[in-house]
C-alpha cells in the first residue's frame, strides 16, 4: 500500500485533464521540489532516498513526454507546410483559370450545382453595364436573372414585360441545353447559349452577333429592294390605278396613274404613310353609294379575317364613274385599285335611256333604235380593237417580267424570296391567262380566228393535259383521271387543246372533292371527247347562263380562279370548228360537258414527230452561239438579254431593222439565230427585215416575236413561212428554239 501511494499521489497532482505540455511542466516542478528536499534533509536517509528515486523516475518520464511533444511538433509543422504549399498550388491554379476564362473572347460565367456564380469574365454581360458590379461569387441563379432583367440596357420585345422575360429564362434554363438572341440597347445583338456540367453545374456562353445580324438584315433590305423595282415596274405598267398596304396598314407601293385619279400631288404620297392619312385626304372627293360611306371601306380593312373582296362604285362632282376594287394579299395586306369606268358607265346609261325611249315610243323610234343598234355595233368593235390594242400593250411589259423573273429563277435565294419569286410567276401566269381568253374571245367575236384543221392524234395531246393538269388537281386532293386512246381526229391543234384545256381547268375548279374524268368515246365517224366531274352540279336555270362572258356560277370565286371566259371561249370554238358542244347536269350529280369531233381518215394520218408538247425546257447547250436581236422595247430587249446571257448565248441587240441591216454590213458577223420583233417603229417591220435577210444570207434560223395576233399577220407569216414566236415569250419556247427540237425554221 505505502508502494502505491507514490503513483495515486503523482497521478493526482498531474491530473487527467491536463495535457502534455502541463504535465511536462508539473513534472518538472516536482522533480526541482524533490531534489531541493532531498538536498535539505540528508539526514533523513532512507527517506530522502526514496524521494530522490521518486524524482529520477519522474525525469525520465519529462523527457520521454518531451520527446513525444517535440516528435507531434514536428509532424505538424510539416502538415502545417504541406497545407500551405496546397493552398498556395490552389490558388495559383485558381489565377490561371481566372486568367485563360478572361482570354476568352465570348463572355463566360460558371454556376455551381447549387446555382450559385462560381466565376465570371469581364466580357461576360459586358453591355449590361450597370449591372456588373453585382455579378459577384456566391450570386444566386435567380438573383442574376433578377438583375438582368432590371437592367436598362435589356430590350424586351413588344408586349413582353421583365416579369415576362424572367418567367421565359426560367424556362430555357430547365432545358440544360438551349441558344437564342437576345437584343440589347444602341441595336446591339448576343448570342447566349446555356449548358449544364456533368456535376449539375451551368455555363453560360455570350457572344456579340451584333455585325452578323446587321449584314443579314442589309442582304435582307436589298434583296427587298429588288422586288419593290420589280413590283413597281409592274404597277406602273398597268393602266388602273394601284397601291399595296401591308398587314399593318402602311402604304407600300402605288402607280403615278393612281396620283393622277386621287389628284394628289407626288409629296402626298409617301412610302410608309398609313391608310387611315390617305383615305381622310380624299374622301371627300368622292360621292358614296346610297346608304355607304368611306366607313365601309375602313371597316373591310380593319377586318381580321378579309374573306370577301370589297368592290364599291364611286362618283364625282362633274359625272366620272370610279370602280374601286380591294382584295386581300396571303401576308394579311391588301391590294386595290382604282379605275375609272366613265365611259362605260355613260355607254350604260345611254342604253337604258334608248331602252326607256324604246319602250314608249317603239313605232316613232325605230330609225333611233337603227342608231342605237349600230353604235352598241361600232362601240362592241371598238371593244374588240381596243381588247387587241390593250393586250398588247400589256403584253409587251409582260414578256419582260417573265424573262426577268425566268433569269432569277435558278440563283441562290433566301427561302422567303424564292416563295415571293414564285407567288409572282403565278400572278404573272393569271394575267396572261386572262390577257389569252379575252384575246380568244376578241378574235372569236369578230370571226377573225384563224383555223387550221388536219389530222391530229389525241395521244400526245392527252398525255400533255394529263402532265399539266395532273399537279392542280392533285393540289386539291382530287383524283384526274385521262384514259388513253388511239383515235385520229380532224380539228385545228390550237383551238382543239384550248377548248380541253378549258373544261379540264373548269371542271377542278369547281369540284370541291372526289374526281374528274377524260375519256373519248367513238360515236359513228366521230369522237366524243367528255369532260366528266363529281361537283356539285349545275342548275337548269344556270346550263345556258355560264356560255357567257364574266358568268360564273360560283360567284364567290376570285378573280385569280377564273373570270368567267372559259366556257364561253369554249362555245365559240367549238362552233367555229363546227365541233357539237353538249351539257348534261343535275344539282348533286357533277357536270359532263362533251365535245364531238370527226374521226380522220386513215389514208390522212400524220406521220410519227417529235411530242413536243410533253417537252420540259431546260437551260440550251450554248456552245458559243450567238442571237442577234431585234427589239425596240428597251424594257424587253434587257430582259431578255438577261436571260439569253445569263444561258450563255452571245446576244447582239439593235432596236431597228435598219441597225441590224447595217451592224451585218459593217462587221460581217454571221449570228447563228435571229430574233425579230414584228413592231419595230418607223421603217422595216420583222416580216419585211427576215425577208431581206433571207435574200442576203440565204436560209437562217429566225423567230417573228410579236404580241401581234392578228389573221393577217398570221397568214403572212404563214405565205412567207415565217414562225411566230408570240408574246408573252415563254423560256421554254426559246429553249426549244435554241436547242434546235422545234420543226422547220
Amino acid at each position: 500500500m505505502t508502494d502505491r501511494m507514490p503513483d495515486q499521489l503523482a497521478a493526482s497532482l498531474l491530473g487527467p485533464g491536463d495535457d502534455i505540455l502541463r504535465q511536462n511542466e508539473k513534472l518538472l516542478a516536482i522533480a526541482s521540489a524533490l531534489i531541493r528536499h532531498a538536498e535539505s534533509s540528508r539526514g533523513d536517509s532512507e527517506a530522502g532516498y526514496a524521494q530522490f528515486e521518486r524524482a529520477a523516475l519522474l525525469e525520465d518520464q519529462v523527457r520521454e513526454r518531451t520527446r513525444d511533444l517535440e516528435k507531434a511538433l514536428d509532424l505538424l509543422n510539416m502538415s502545417n507546410a504541406r497545407l500551405a504549399e496546397a493552398n498556395r498550388e490552389t490558388e495559383s491554379a485558381r489565377q490561371n483559370l481566372a486568367s485563360a476564362i478572361e482570354t476568352v473572347q465570348e463572355g463566360f460565367a460558371l454556376f455551381d450545382a447549387h446555382e450559385q456564380l462560381v466565376m465570371c469574365n469581364t466580357r461576360f454581360n459586358a453591355l449590361l453595364i450597370d449591372i456588373r458590379a453585382d455579378l459577384k461569387p456566391g450570386l444566386g441563379f435567380l438573383d442574376y436573372l433578377d438583375l438582368v432583367s432590371a437592367s436598362s440596357h435589356l430590350h424586351l420585345p413588344a408586349g413582353m414585360t421583365r416579369a415576362d422575360w424572367v418567367a421565359m429564362r426560367r424556362k430555357r434554363h430547365d432545358e440544360h441545353h438551349f441558344i437564342f438572341n437576345q437584343e440589347m440597347g444602341d441595336d446591339r445583338w448576343i448570342q447566349v447559349s446555356e449548358h449544364r456540367t456533368r456535376d449539375g453545374g451551368t455555363v453560360i456562353l455570350q457572344t456579340e452577333v451584333t455585325d452578323l445580324i446587321r449584314r443579314e438584315r442589309e442582304e435582307r433590305g436589298r434583296l427587298l429592294d429588288d422586288q419593290t423595282r420589280i413590283l413597281q415596274a409592274t404597277l406602273e405598267h398597268l393602266k388602273l390605278g394601284a397601291c399595296i398596304f401591308d398587314a399593318r396598314l402602311r402604304l407600300l407601293g402605288w402607280n403615278e396613274r393612281l396620283a393622277e385619279l386621287l389628284l394628289l400631288p407626288r409629296n402626298r404620297l409617301r412610302r410608309g404613310m398609313q391608310f387611315d392619312l390617305l383615305l381622310e385626304q380624299v374622301r371627300d372627293q368622292f360621292v358614296f353609294p346610297h346608304g355607304l360611306s368611306a366607313y365601309r371601306l375602313a371597316d373591310w380593312v380593319r377586318r381580321a379575317r378579309r374573306r370577301d373582296n370589297f368592290q364599291m362604285e364611286l362618283t364625282r362632282e362633274g359625272g366620272q364613274v370610279y370602280d374601286l376594287y380591294a382584295q386581300e394579299l396571303p401576308d394579311g395586306g391588301f391590294v386595290m385599285s382604282l379605275t375609272d369606268i366613265t365611259a362605260e358607265r355613260q355607254a350604260i346609261s345611254e342604253l337604258s335611256r334608248a331602252k326607256d325611249t324604246l319602250e314608249a315610243r317603239v313605232m316613232e323610234r325605230t330609225l333611233e333604235l337603227e342608231d342605237a343598234l349600230s353604235r352598241a355595233e361600232r362601240a362592241n368593235a371598238s371593244r374588240a380593237r381596243f381588247v387587241a390594242a390593250a393586250s398588247h400593250d400589256l403584253l409587251q411589259p409582260l414578256s419582260a417580267a417573265k424573262l426577268y423573273m425566268a433569269s432569277l429563277s435558278d440563283e441562290t435565294m433566301s427561302p422567303l424570296a424564292a416563295t415571293t419569286l414564285e407567288k409572282a410567276q403565278n400572278a404573272l401566269l393569271s394575267v396572261e391567262g386572262i390577257l389569252s381568253a379575252l384575246l380568244d374571245i376578241s378574235r372569236l367575236e369578230a370571226g377573225k380566228a384563224a383555223v387550221h384543221p388536219g389530222p391530229i392524234p389525241l395521244a400526245p395531246m392527252f398525255r400533255a393535259l394529263r402532265d399539266e393538269f395532273t399537279p392542280i388537281a392533285e393540289m386539291k386532293g382530287l383524283q384526274l383521271l385521262i384514259r388513253d386512246t388511239e383515235a385520229v381526229v380532224v380539228s385545228d391543234n390550237t383551238y382543239l387543246r384550248r377548248i380541253l384545256q378549258n373544261l379540264i381547268s373548269n371542271a377542278i375548279r369547281y369540284t370541291p372533292k372526289g374526281r374528274v374524268l377524260v375519256r373519248a368515246r367513238h360515236r359513228r365517224g366521230a369522237v366524243r371527247v367528255e369532260v366528266r366531274d363529281s361537283g356539285p352540279g349545275i342548275p337548269d336555270d344556270e346550263q345556258e347562263l355560264i356560255f357567257r362572258e364574266f358568268h360564273r356560277v360560283n360567284a364567290k370565286a376570285s378573280a385569280s380562279e377564273g373570270m368567267g371566259l372559259g366556257l364561253a371561249i369554249v362555245e365559240r370554238a367549238a362552233a367555229l370548228l363546227s365541233h357539237p358542244l353538249t351539257l348534261r347536269s343535275q344539282l348533286g350529280c357533277g357536270a359532263t360537258f362533251s365535245v364531238e369531233i370527226p374521226l380522220a381518215r386513215k389514208d390522212s394520218l400524220p406521220k410519227p414527230a417529235a411530242d413536243l408538247l410533253a417537252y420540259h425546257a431546260s437551260e440550251p447547250d450554248s456552245r458559243e452561239q450567238t442571237v442577234l436581236l431585234v427589239e425596240n422595247d428597251a424594257e424587253l430587249s434587257r430582259a431578255m438579254v438577261q436571260l439569253l446571257e445569263k444561258w450563255g448565248i452571245n446576244v447582239l441587240d439593235v432596236s431597228s431593222a435598219e441597225e441590224a441591216l447595217e451592224l451585218i454590213a459593217d462587221t460581217g458577223v454571221e449570228p447563228d439565230f435571229w430574233l425579230v420583233d414584228y413592231q419595230l417603229g418607223e421603217g422595216m417591220n420583222g416580216v419585211e427585215l427576215i425577208r431581206m435577210l433571207r435574200q442576203q444570207q440565204g436560209d437562217i434560223k429566225v423567230r417573228l416575236v410579236t404580241a401581234n395576233r392578228s389573221l393577217e399577220l398570221m397568214k403572212q407569216a404563214e405565205a412567207e413561212k415565217i414562225t411566230i414566236l408570240p408574246k408573252p415569250i415563254v423560256p421554254a419556247a426559246l429553249s426549244v428554239f435554241f436547242s434546235g427540237l422545234e420543226q422547220g425554221r
